[in-house]
């Protein structure tokens, strides 16, 4: 879900070419793997599975995607999630409710036929198991593509790597990142370059949102950009009912902001989520580093036991190899 804050951020979006992403890359891995699992699905809803009924969408979506993005120069690395903050049990529970009423919308629009319901109640009711991510993280180890073990959120992480300098930016479709201090967020990497939406095709170009130049933009600091996440609500708490962008960017503004919270949400202590997105669980217990890809151990992981087509995987993985020739290895991993 992350932080409603769009409608401040207009003026701060920048959209890129894919020739303007070179560089190391933090991947929000839980987000990406959501894009993956909604978006890659069967007319009807049905995400893409073996013959033994185990789900291969995320895989589809990590190989072919991060092909793309080694052939474009981006280095991935993916920053999976830890335990999450007490303060989140909330949410996530609500996302549980979420996605089983989602589950039976499913069903209920697949027995009356309407193929376009079915898939928006589908990609709702997506959800990340322990398959997907041992999953995931094999395909990773197999491509030679770094992966990190995050204490608690892989957003979080992220926006730290990113504030460290070991990546180049952090991405995700949350705009979460920002409270957490990534320097540099890009958005729309994980989707494909056209999807639909609400009935119709769109084209999705990536962008980009600069910290720095957003909060100068707004006549903000961090910690004000935070308190506006809390007045609108994050996944750490549910934001008071009828405060947005806009209206919370004024309220902090103003000064507001400790007066507003005790009117309208006198037991709500802001404290501790004001202090995780400042100061959130984070590590420096990793080692970055891309090999070129394990070719037949690919080839026996999706084609052996999740049934991808051989000649598709093999044709993907010769783009990666046919760049890899074109500079040193030293270079390009």
């Amino acid at each position: 879900m992350g932080v409603a804050i769009r409608d401040i951020l207009a003026d701060s979006k920048e959209t890129l070419t894919w020739d303007d992403l070179s560089g190391i890359a933090a991947l929000d891995a839980h987000n990406a793997l959501y894009q993956f699992l909604s978006i890659i699905r069967q007319p009807d809803g049905t995400p893409l599975m073996n013959g033994a009924g185990r789900v291969t969408s995320h895989l589809s979506g990590i190989l072919f995607r991060m092909v793309n993005f080694l052939e474009k120069g981006i280095r991935p690395v993916f920053v999976f999630d830890g335990k999450p903050p007490e303060f989140k049990q909330e949410t996530i529970n609500e996302r549980r409710e979420h996605r089983a009423r989602a589950d039976e919308a499913w069903k209920a629009a697949l027995r009356e036929g309407d193929m376009e319901e079915a898939y928006k109640q589908a990609s709702a009711a997506t959800r990340i198991d322990s398959h997907t991510i041992e999953s995931s993280r094999e395909l990773l180890d197999l491509l030679g593509i770094p992966w990190v073990q995050a204490p608690s959120e892989g957003e979080a992480q992220a926006a730290y790597m990113a504030r460290q300098g070991k990546v180049a930016y952090a991405v995700s479709q949350d705009y979460d990142s920002l409270l957490f201090g990534s320097p540099v967020l890009v958005r729309n990497l994980t989707v494909s370059g056209r999807r639909k939406m609400r009935g119709r095709t769109i084209t999705v170009n990536p962008e980009r949102i600069a910290l720095s130049s957003l909060l100068d933009g707004l006549g903000i600091t961090r910690e004000q950009l935070v308190e506006i996440g809390i007045l609108v609500g994050t996944d750490f708490n549910p934001g008071i009912r009828g405060v947005g962008g806009k209206t919370a960017l004024k309220i902090v503004r103003n000064g507001e902001f400790e007066s507003v919270i005790a009117e309208k949400q006198p037991d709500f202590d802001p404290a501790p989520v004001r202090e995780f997105f400042l100061d959130p669980p984070v590590t420096d217990d990793y080692t970055l580093e891309w090999r070129t890809p394990d070719v037949e151990g690919v080839v026996e992981m999706l084609c052996g036991r999740y049934d991808f087509s051989e000649e598709r995987v093999r044709s993907a993985l010769a783009k990666v190899s046919v760049k890899a020739t074109q500079k040193t290895l030293d270079a390009w991993f």
